[in-house]
């Protein structure tokens, strides 16, 4: 009996709510970036928008910042994210990094960099805990730790965050490949552990993480709001001088921006293109050095301790970073260098009270409408495909991952202007599933496709029919996986900056885009409170996630192993 044919849009309709925005967008950047825009006056194609790009005396700088903070962050996070699976795959050890990293998906982008920032800064605690007694520090060194020239603050606080999603995907591609009869082969035959992995393993897994370590390039080469709390700013990144440019009073520079939004695609699809030649020229040096023999067995005491140490420094920052952003919102009191306020007070919560509420509010509302809406087209996308309507047009899930936001968003803005539906609610929410819908994808794809069909087969030997199949096995078996793509998907809407910022058109504000607002204030304590509100959000549904399946499930052995 062949499925409904109904089945085979499902995947269309996806693919559809992803590209139809992104390419839409693109083509509201390019038309600009060459005079055409209508709307401000621009009838005629002309080149004075890629002269005044061109003609910016930062833009080489500029451009630099992007490729190599992104490259370099990116490169860290893969090497580690790898170092520490090849070191730690199948101990103990191994599974208590996972646990305690995967928790940190759940944290925005900006509030993990505010925590970072806070740590770090002169007078952040890695600086009260050595003062006065190894630096001799009695006041805050005149030191630029953040918002540092080389943007070494920016790549430090792009890892810690990028590290947790590469090994949960790592993890995801583990679970097809056989790794650790692999890595039981490779021991038997006098390889270290890490030698042995590499050699065995990674050359399996990383075509099914290609992908997402592209995004990640994609991301870390034009990130907004990261950038803004711990990039340089003189010059920033192309991205953040991007926003510049479209936010100000002057809307000729729209073209400008639109020209400058060209660039920073243009730079990102080169940098992947060299990316991709550089895995084949590496993936050609491998096969000798696989073929060499060699067992790498003295490696084993260097690389273990350093994989764990990273693991550690990750962990660490992000929890003592964290701390910080709690600390500071109670702070009342507190001088350099002692390592804990003098006194505490509540009047830096009382104080937002009353924009605290509503927009906490609206924050919660949209996230929770866009990861509705994305958990009902990824589960028809799969469960089409289960049904037999399998389409490679579902690879398209990452093009909003891999397009930078800043290169297609504010031709998406312009289209929303014109249309009269930017400012609302309801476009940000839509806006915010374009990003949504492909982490929960790639969050619900692995464990229903490893889904035993076994148990459908017994349900419809049984007399069930497909829906029934779906509804009262499937799904109920599927809870665990299921709550977590959820909850990654409300982390996902609740950490979106520049989407919110240029389609919200400032009618619309977030816990989030009131966080960067509050950046450039240096107000501790307030953004203490903002970042701490913008980290409680995802982290409470993600702790949801982890406790209800516990609940629901206390009587039944069976389901709490699924």
């Amino acid at each position: 009996m062949h499925p409904p044919r109904g089945w085979s849009l499902v995947p269309w309709v996806s693919v559809a709510v992803l590209a139809l925005p992104v390419l839409a967008g693109l083509a509201g950047v390019i038309a600009p970036a060459f005079g055409y825009m209508p709307a401000l006056g621009g009838h005629a194609v002309t080149l004075d928008a890629w002269r005044a790009t061109l003609g910016w005396p930062g833009l080489p700088a500029a451009m630099r910042l992007s490729v190599v903070t992104g490259v370099t962050a990116t490169a860290l996070s893969l090497t580690l994210t790898l170092l520490i699976v090849a070191a730690w795959q199948g101990t103990r050890s191994f599974t208590w990094v996972t646990r305690a990293l995967a928790p940190l998906l759940a944290l925005p982008h900006a509030a993990a960099a505010f925590g970072l920032a806070f740590l770090i800064a002169p007078s952040g605690w890695v600086a009260r805990a050595l003062s006065p007694t190894i630096t001799g520090w009695d006041r805050p060194p005149d030191l630029l730790i953040v918002n540092d020239p080389w943007g070494l603050a920016l790549v430090a606080g792009l890892v810690v965050k990028e590290v947790p999603f590469l090994l949960l995907m790592t993890l995801a591609a583990l679970g097809q490949s056989d790794s650790l009869r692999s890595q039981l082969v490779a021991r038997s035959l006098g390889y270290g552990r890490v030698t042995g992995w590499l050699k065995t393993v990674l050359p399996r897994i990383y075509p099914q993480i290609r992908l997402p370590v592209y995004a990640v390039l994609a991301y870390s080469m034009s990130v907004v709001d990261v950038a803004l709390i711990l990039g340089p700013t003189r010059p920033p990144t192309l991205a953040v001088q991007i926003l510049d440019w479209m936010t100000r009073p002057d809307l000729a520079m729209r073209f400008q921006a639109a020209a400058g939004a060209v660039v920073q695609l243009a730079l990102v699809l080169g940098v992947l293109g060299l990316w991709r030649l550089g895995e084949h020229m590496l993936a050609r040096r491998g096969r000798v050095w696989v073929a060499n023999g060699g067992r790498g067995v003295l490696a084993e005491h260097s690389l273990r301790p350093l994989a764990a140490m990273g693991a550690l420094v990750v962990g660490g920052a992000v929890a003592l970073g964290l701390a910080g952003l709690v600390v500071w919102s109670f702070a009342s009191m507190w001088r350099f260098p002692d390592l804990l306020p003098q006194s505490w007070a509540l009047r830096n919560w009382t104080s937002q009270m009353g924009s605290l509420g509503p927009i906490a509010r609206d924050t919660t509302l949209i996230a929770l409408g866009a990861t509705v809406m994305a958990m009902a087209l990824s589960l028809s996308v799969l469960e089409a495909e289960a049904r037999g309507h399998k389409t490679h047009a579902v690879a398209l899930i990452y093009l909003p991952l891999i397009v930078p936001q800043i290169a297609f968003l504010p031709g998406l803005a312009s289209f929303a202007l014109a249309l009269g539906l930017d400012g609302s609610r309801g476009a940000v929410m839509a806006l915010h599933l374009v990003f949504v819908l492909p982490y929960v994808y790639l969050s619900l794809a692995d464990p229903w496709r490893a889904w035993d069909a076994r148990a459908g087969l017994c349900a419809q030997a049984l007399g069930a029919g497909p829906w029934r199949v779906l509804w009262a096995v499937r799904l109920p078996m599927l809870t665990r996986p299921l709550l977590i793509a959820f909850a990654v998907g409300f982390a996902t809407s609740v950490a979106q900056y520049l989407p919110t910022l240029l389609i919200g058109a400032g009618r619309v504000t977030t816990v989030t885009t009131e966080a960067v607002a509050l950046a450039s204030s240096g107000n501790r304590r307030l953004i203490g409170v903002w970042a701490v509100v913008q980290m409680a959000l995802p982290m409470l549904v993600f702790a949801l996630a982890l406790v209800l399946p516990a609940l629901l499930f206390r009587r039944r052995q069976g389901m709490r192993i699924t």
